[in-house]
């Protein structure tokens, strides 16, 4: 396996972890929201130049984008207490709660169709590796990333 094969394998992963939270039915949200919402996982408390720093996106895309993720609920704003004139984005509290139960939804079924096969438990083999992956990787890098803390993940989170 090279790089290149391993981030394409990341982003498959992704997709059917993130395909599997949100369901079938559900739309998925356009790439520019959904940069500035995965920023936020990251850097909550963030104010509109510092995301669109981070992103790269142009300021209005990103004060547009906040402002329709903060009307659904998505997102909330706050004065910063240090300089009275920025605005602080953060990742609202319901939709963090939600993003933490939707992940508790187990892959067998997603993996399976990714992966051809005709039921869920053909694939068991699959997602004991991946689990395995997954705690060896947790174990060599230690506690998790800046969205898992803020989701409040833990191993035992996902089990309830």
């Amino acid at each position: 396996m090279d790089a290149l094969d391993l981030v394409m394998l990341g982003r498959r992963l992704m997709k059917i972890g993130e395909e599997a939270m949100r369901g079938s039915t559900a739309p998925s949200l356009p790439i520019g929201p959904s940069l500035v919402l995965r920023d936020l996982f990251g850097h909550p408390d963030s104010s509109i130049t510092e995301i669109t720093d981070r992103t790269g996106l142009p300021q209005s895309y990103v004060s547009e984008s906040v402002a329709r993720l903060r009307a659904n609920g998505v997102l909330t704003t706050s004065v910063d207490p240090d300089d009275r004139r920025r605005t602080l984005v953060r990742v609202s509290e319901e939709h963090a709660r939600a993003v933490v139960r939707r992940g508790a939804r187990p892959v067998d079924a997603a993996l399976a169709e990714a992966l051809g096969e005709d039921r869920a438990g053909a694939n068991t083999d699959a997602v004991e590796t991946l689990q395995a992956l997954a705690g060896r990787l947790r174990k060599t890098h230690g506690p998790p990333g800046a969205i898992a803390r803020q989701l409040g993940w833990t191993q035992e989170s996902t089990r309830r």
